[in-house]
């Protein structure tokens, strides 16, 4: 973490007493992330050029407060401090006050984020940060309680109104000591970089592993997908037990413990433990469709039909709860229940689970999910599988066959009762997670020969190329016939993996003709390294109104993998005779910047080091 001394708890603002009134304007927003804060009395404005120019007139910093509908301390901060009227009159007189939707706006959200990042040691949302009206972020903070925030917006008020000049320059100093820290300069593609780079990073992740629950980290546990794909490659290409023994640990964990949902299916963003007990409750689109994708693959890779199964019950899941009435899929499902109880929607109370089931059922779900203690939450149990439905059968003494039956007769009737529960959803229709799904179903697709996972996919692909491609532009999503937000480099990274891997499932089906969609990838390719890579490096928006992160050499993984990494991978291997050679050039070029960040730390670059070992693997 690089150390600036941005002053971060005793600052801010003197503002221009004769400003016009600022009035909320997210009422009925087309986002509904953006639309429940419409009645907060703080005067939210969207981001964009007209806000950023009032700051500029006004001479206000800006705050900037980007979250999402499915997060469970979003809701907690609206509650406390959004909705609080000390809070907003200090925002609404000496700041202009922005809420950022991070699923629209994604690529602010991760400059943000990065910032966070470096200048705290962590971040997450809600994710709060102070920008100059110039376009530096000066200080920025996750959550906070409220008379914590209003200790910072007070004194940061009284600092701005008399330091002014000393902060702006503390933000732009901060800024430029950040990406001058991120620039590397190009280098050959000597043989073996690859594989070199695979090795520190086996290494690096090697000292991260939990060798105990699997996963990484010792606190919260996120499935880490970019990072598993690259350990069933290395286990691919050189059997070593050790780390089959580690993905078999880790796999099964994910699927068989709280971070999957064990009646309906689906998986959960992450835990709040290290062992994969307790999940953040919000189900994200692109955490299924990239699971989906990772199960299948180490369903082949470790030989394991287990891993099939649960690849499609995430597919079958999406099919079921997140499949729109346009043929594709919504963002997410909210961690807050309609009663607003977080994970209320998933959690059981004794007195429902004895009413649901007979003694015979209910003796059986104790044992697989132990529920004869106290419920670890207060809403109720959360099931995590404890023991097998083996062990479980010989323990009540009955056959193998009795108690399968016996465990599907217990979920069939708790899903009936869950079903009848409401959970807010998030409609936004993503390109970019909708790339990611199109990418897991035209996987499965092929996988498996099903004609049901064929028909999400094309669905996806017809949606997408009718509703949010217009000719030579994409658009992030639309809805209500309302385009919401501009497309950036990751929704067209995310689609073209996914139009390039339906290409490669048609071109196989005898009814299906591929050329129109060759074509379209084409175009896809040529307009992202068109708006999003110059000699600068990769820029994540094309129109950005913040002074941070653009001409970055190599992008990190985040949950996600690098947009610029898939983008590479697929410039390399694309089929096509228009300008393919001009795209393997910038592909080449792309892949030479940004190893300074790679061996630094291996582990957050791992989609751009299997790109490149890949490459060179290859050729």
């Amino acid at each position: 973490m690089i150390k600036i001394s941005l002053l971060i708890f005793c600052f801010l603002i003197s503002f221009n007493a004769n400003a016009l009134a600022i009035e909320n304007t997210l009422k009925d927003h087309a986002s509904p992330y953006l639309a429940m804060h419409g009645d907060d009395p703080v005067a939210w404005q969207e981001w964009n050029k007209k806000t950023v120019k009032r700051a500029q007139k006004e001479g206000k910093l800006i705050f900037v407060s980007s979250g999402y509908f499915s997060c469970h301390w979003c809701h907690v901060m609206q509650r406390e401090s959004y909705q609080n009227k000390d809070v907003a009159e200090i925002l609404n007189t000496y700041f202009i006050p922005v809420k950022v939707d991070r699923e629209i706006n994604s690529a602010l959200d991760s400059h943000l984020i990065d910032f966070v990042e470096r200048t705290q040691g962590h971040a997450g949302w809600p994710l709060n940060v102070f920008i100059t009206p110039d376009g530096y972020p000066l200080v920025g903070m996750t959550y906070v309680p409220t008379q914590n925030f209003l200790k910072v917006l007070n004194n940061l008020t009284t600092r701005w109104k008399k330091e002014k000049a000393e902060l702006e320059q503390i933000a732009i100093n901060a800024t430029h000591e950040i990406l001058t820290s991120k620039k590397s300069g190009n280098q050959n593609l000597k043989p073996g970089l690859g594989q070199d780079y695979i090795n520190r990073f086996l290494s690096q992740a090697s000292a991260m592993a939990d060798d105990l629950s699997g996963g990484f980290g010792e606190q919260n546990k996120f499935p880490s997908v970019p990072q598993l794909n690259v350990l069933l490659t290395a286990y691919k290409n050189k059997h070593d037990d050790t780390l089959r023994q580690f993905l078999l640990l880790s796999l099964n964990k994910m699927a068989s413990q709280g971070l999957n949902d064990q009646l309906g299916g689906g998986f959960f963003r992450y835990t709040v433990d290290p062992l994969w007990q307790t999940p953040h409750f919000e189900k994200m689109l692109y955490d299924n469709a990239l699971l989906a994708s990772l199960y299948m693959d180490a369903a082949k890779i470790l030989n394991n039909k287990k891993f099939e199964k649960v690849a499609k019950d995430t597919l079958d899941f999406m099919l079921d709860t997140f499949l729109s009435n346009q043929g594709v899929f919504i963002a997410s499902l909210s961690a807050l229940d309609s009663e607003n109880i977080e994970g209320g929607y998933y959690l059981w109370q004794r007195d429902e689970l004895k009413n649901i089931l007979n003694i015979r059922e209910l003796k059986l779900v104790e044992l697989i999910w132990k529920l004869d203690g106290a419920a670890e939450l207060s809403a109720g149990y959360h099931f995590a599988e404890v023991m097998n439905i083996n062990e479980a059968a010989k323990i009540l003494k009955i056959s193998p066959e009795t108690a399968t039956s016996r465990f599907d007769s217990a979920k069939n009737k708790l899903l009936n009762v869950r079903k009848k529960r409401n959970i807010p959803r998030d409609t936004k229709l993503l390109a970019a997670w909708n790339g990611l799904a199109l990418s897991a179903f035209s996987k499965a697709a092929k996988k498996f020969n099903n004609k049901r996972y064929a028909e999400a996919a094309k669905n996806i692909k017809d949606y997408i190329y009718q509703n949010l491609w217009e000719g030579k532009t994409l658009v992030r999503a639309v809805k209500e016939g309302i385009v919401l937000g501009a497309a950036g480099l990751e929704d067209y990274s995310y689609l073209a993996l996914g139009l390039y891997d339906w290409i490669e499932y048609s071109r196989n089906q005898s009814d299906l003709s591929n050329q129109e969609d060759l074509l379209w990838l084409q175009e896809l390719l040529e307009q992202t390294w068109n708006r999003f890579y110059s000699k600068q490096g990769w820029r994540l928006t094309e129109n950005s109104l913040l002074k941070y992160g653009q001409g970055e050499a190599v992008i990190a993984d985040s949950v996600m993998p690098s947009a610029s990494a898939i983008i590479i991978n697929i410039s390399l291997n694309a089929g096509g005779k228009n300008k393919t050679t001009e795209l393997k050039e910038k592909a080449l070029m792309a892949l030479s910047a940004g190893h300074a960040e790679i061996v630094s730390q291996p582990f957050w670059y791992a989609t751009h080091i299997q790109t490149l070992y890949d490459y060179q693997k290859n050729h």
